[in-house]
């Protein structure tokens, strides 16, 4: 059995894919977005214990070298990861597969299916291969939430069991990418063309901070490839930055208003795209 760095399980989410879905967020990223609105998510926890005395309600000890989490203890407050000077979470649980799909299947049959997310889930993909396939074996339809840095058109066997992976496009020009993400974005545009093409789309979004990068540039060109391919019905959201949850440091960035992301929208809207959405 594969195990992977659970930072979270949603029981129920109406909003990480199609229909009613148990949402699993795994740890780590390799992008480090400046508007990120799950931080926490980012770093591994590297055992310090710098964080346990902030813990008032004792979910954390650190015994044998190791914080050790207990959930049953959590009240969320996130005081642990506002102290770690590292900018990890110590809240997360190693699980197996099947640990995983046991919490999934109390929620059936009241769930369509699973979403994988993150940080960034396919940093776990031997994980991901045997999750998917197990949930698939139960008639639930399998999505991943990824930023498009893992090249899935050189893994049939990932994709056999995944059916479509909801993509960030942070930003379209690779210089505004690296300023967003301190990556680069070559991968990220060759899944949006292969998913498309493969039939693999099913939601594509961009989170949109003007200051950042060329907001108008990025929907054009991304609602350019997804007409290009025909997948004039995938859901294109439009994701109004808020400063909420947001590390200190980038709180200055500002939201954008009303009326820009209705321009955006109806950029979108212009190349043929049916379901376009302002969130």
């Amino acid at each position: 059995m594969t195990t992977a760095t659970v930072n979270k399980i949603i029981p129920f989410s109406s909003v990480d894919g199609t229909g009613n879905r148990t949402a699993i967020f795994l740890q780590g990223c390799g992008f480090n977005c400046q508007y990120c609105h799950n931080p926490e998510t980012i770093h591994t926890c590297i055992h310090c214990g710098t964080c346990v005395p902030y813990c008032k309600p004792g979910a954390l000890t650190f015994t044998e070298g190791r914080v050790r989490y207990d959930i049953t203890q959590c009240v969320l407050c996130d005081e642990c990861f506002h102290h770690c000077p590292h900018g990890a979470s110590p809240r997360t649980r190693d699980l197996t597969a099947e640990q995983v799909m046991d919490e999934v299947r109390k929620n059936m049959p009241f769930i369509r299916g699973i979403t994988v997310s993150g940080g960034e889930c396919t940093r776990w993909r031997d994980f991901l291969v045997e999750l998917l396939g197990m949930a698939k074996a139960e008639g639930l339809h399998t999505l991943l939430d990824s930023n498009g840095s893992y090249d899935f058109s050189a893994d049939g066997e990932l994709m056999r069991v995944c059916d479509g992976v909801m993509l960030d496009i942070k930003a379209w020009d690779g210089a505004d990418h690296q300023r967003v993400t301190g990556q680069d974005n070559t991968m990220v545009l060759h899944n949006l063309r292969w998913l498309a093409e493969h039939g693999k789309l099913p939601e594509v979004r961009t989170v949109i901070v003007p200051e950042l990068f060329d907001c108008a540039g990025t929907v054009r060109r991304v609602s350019e490839t997804l007409a290009e391919f025909g997948c004039l019905d995938t859901r294109y959201k439009i994701i109004c930055y808020r400063p909420m949850g947001v590390r200190a440091e980038f709180r200055g960035l500002t939201p954008p208003d009303r009326k820009l992301l209705e321009q955006l929208a109806d950029l979108a809207r212009s190349f043929g795209l049916r379901d376009v959405v302002i969130v």
